[in-house]
């Protein structure tokens, strides 16, 4: 009996972690709590705990309610097809109540913060289930749909150190909106065939194309551009250094040389390379945005 119980534990805590998305949520709390050390004058750690909290609970409650919608097309791409409602190994209606259950403790965690960050909360599960999800099988503008509560996170945190929101968070949202177009469109190309099993439109010209290629370089440097723009003094009180963006401009140089790689090799070595220098890129300058700000 004990053997059984040994065996079956592991399998339900993975599938947990499958159905929420475990990784991909804890990066999305990791922005909150940069955007949080961002924007507040003296840490309150209470708040900071409800703020990740909140914020974990919110992004599992959007994955599992994507799961659920995309169950069946989970089902035909090898990247999706062992997860746990394709699999069988767990119910719509389990997922549904995780999902929900995940939707009310997220919202009124992020309530009790303050009311606007409950909202922008609210919008970012509310595009990504409601638009998002069901635009990846119609249109490539589902990637810009998606851009909007994918680039809440970094604003939200923000929000909910000021309970304001206006040019800092402003600034911090369109930073890693940008930044998303290049990092998703980097998987959509190495998962190209993948994604063409479920429908799934990712690339912008629904090709891996030289078009997809410049296009992923255009908005690397639209990204590059607004990451720095905090050092010019023009984002209230969010400010950067001339080291802080001399360092950020670097990161950002590495990250376009990969998109450059991707338009001179079209190959999907190239598109994954991108994607992993996407992911460096954004943890690194958000590390070093906070940082900056308790140096300076």
């Amino acid at each position: 009996m004990s053997t059984k119980t040994t065996i079956a534990q592991p399998s339900l805590i993975s599938d947990f972690k499958e159905i929420t998305k475990m990784r991909l949520a804890l990066s999305v709390v990791f922005s909150s709590v940069a955007g949080y050390l961002l924007g507040v004058d003296e840490v309150n750690y209470t708040t900071l705990l409800l703020l990740a909290l909140g914020g974990y609970f919110m992004v599992g409650a959007s994955n599992a309610y994507n799961q659920i919608i995309e169950k069946d097309l989970d089902a035909l791409m090898d990247r999706t097809k062992n997860r746990p409602i394709p699999a069988g190994r767990m119910t719509v209606k389990t997922a549904f109540v995780i999902a929900t259950v995940f939707t009310i403790l997220g919202l009124s965690i992020l309530y009790y913060i303050n009311p606007q960050t409950a909202m922008f909360g609210a919008i970012s599960i509310f595009l990504y289930t409601c638009a998002y999800t069901p635009l990846k099988t119609k249109t490539p503008i589902a990637v810009f749909v998606g851009a909007i509560p994918g680039a809440i996170p970094f604003m939200l945190g923000w929000v909910a150190a000021t309970n304001d929101f206006g040019i800092e968070p402003g600034t911090l949202f369109a930073l890693q909106f940008f930044w998303q177009f290049p990092h998703f469109w980097a998987i959509g190309w190495f998962l190209f065939n993948d994604y063409k099993k479920g429908g799934f439109f990712m690339l912008p010209t629904k090709k891996q194309d030289k078009g997809t290629a410049v296009q992923t370089i255009m908005y690397t440097i639209w990204t590059i551009l607004i990451s720095i723009v905090p050092v010019f003094g023009v984002t209230g009180k969010l400010k950067l250094s001339y080291v802080a963006a001399t360092i950020v401009f670097g990161l950002g140089l590495f990250m376009l040389y990969y998109a450059i790689q991707l338009f001179k090799k079209m190959t999907e070595k190239a598109a994954k390379q991108l994607m992993l220098a996407s992911v460096s890129y954004i943890t690194l300058l958000q590390i070093i945005y906070v940082v900056d700000k308790f140096i300076r």
